[in-house]
C-alpha cells in the first residue's frame, strides 16, 4: 500500500502504459483518476478498478480540458498528489519530409503543449498541499533516436529536458518531476513506430534490445509506482530508461 491516501491522475490511461500504471496505482492504495481521449476506454479501466477511480475524458492538449481533470480530482477525492502525463502520440515511421504539418502540429500539442497546459492546472494545487510528484512517458528515442521518426524523438527530447528544468525549479516547493523513457512496446503507436507491422520487423526492432523483448505495461507500471512513490522522495529530474538495455 505504497500509495494509500494519494490521488493521482494518469492521462492515456484507457489502455496500454497508462493502463497499467492506474490499475498498479490503485493496487498500491491510490485513489485514481483515469484520463484518456476515449471516454469509454477509461470508463472501462476505471469500472475494472473499482470505487477508487473514476473516468473522465480529455484532451490533452486543451487548456479547459486539463483544468476539468484537475477540478475532477480535487472534487472527488481532495487531493491530488501524482500526475502522470502518459497519453502520446507519433507520426508513422517515415522520412521527415513526408510528415504533413497537421501531424506535426498534433504532435507538438499532444506530446509537448499538454506539459504546460497540466503544470497550470495541477501544479498551483500541489504547492497549495506542501508537495506532490509528477511524472512523463518520454520515450528511449529522446535519448538515442531512431531514423523515421525525427519529428517523434524531437517531442520526447523536449519532454525529458522540460522535465529537468521543471525539477529544478519546482524543488522548493517539494515537487518532484521525473520522466520514464520506455524502449518501443506492446501499445497501440508499436505498429507506427516499426511502419508496418510484420515478424521480420520485429525481429529487426527487438534484435537492438539486449533483454530481447519489447517493453510490457507491467515494466512502465512498476517503475512508476516507484518514482511516485515516497521511497523515490530524493529523485528529481531523473530520465530512468526502461528499455532493456537499449541505450547502453
Amino acid at each position: 500500500m505504497r500509495l494509500k491516501g494519494k490521488t493521482a491522475i494518469v492521462t492515456g490511461a484507457g489502455s496500454g502504459f497508462g493502463e497499467g500504471m492506474a490499475k498498479r496505482f490503485a493496487e498500491e492504495g491510490a485513489n485514481v483518476v483515469v484520463a484518456d481521449l476515449n471516454g469509454d476506454a477509461a470508463n472501462r479501466v476505471a469500472f475494472d478498478i473499482g470505487k477508487q477511480a473514476i473516468a473522465i475524458k480529455v484532451d490533452v492538449a486543451a487548456a479547459k480540458d486539463n483544468q476539468a481533470m484537475a477540478d475532477c480530482a480535487l472534487k472527488n477525492f481532495g487531493t491530488i498528489d501524482i500526475f502522470v502525463l502518459n497519453a502520446g502520440v507519433t507520426h508513422k515511421n517515415m522520412s521527415l519530409l513526408d510528415v504533413e504539418e497537421d501531424m506535426f502540429d498534433r504532435i507538438g500539442d499532444v506530446n509537448m503543449k499538454a506539459l504546460f497546459h497540466a503544470s497550470k492546472a495541477i501544479v498551483p494545487q500541489m504547492v497549495k498541499q506542501g508537495g506532490g510528484s509528477i511524472l512523463a512517458t518520454a520515450s528511449t528515442a529522446g535519448l538515442r533516436p531512431r531514423p523515421g521518426l525525427v519529428w517523434y524523438n524531437a517531442s520526447k527530447a523536449w519532454v525529458i529536458n522540460a522535465c529537468k528544468c521543471m525539477a529544478v525549479e519546482l524543488a522548493p516547493q517539494n515537487i518532484r518531476v521525473n520522466s520514464l523513457c520506455p524502449v518501443a512496446g506492446e501499445t497501440g503507436m508499436l505498429a507506427d513506430f516499426m511502419g508496418e507491422d510484420t515478424p521480420e520487423i520485429r525481429e529487426k526492432f527487438q534484435s537492438v534490445i539486449p533483454l530481447g523483448r519489447f517493453s510490457q505495461s507491467r515494466d512502465m507500471a512498476n517503475a512508476a509506482l516507484y518514482l511516485v512513490s515516497d521511497e523515490a522522495d530524493f529523485i528529481t529530474g531523473v530520465a530512468m530508461e526502461v528499455d532493456g538495455g537499449r541505450c547502453v
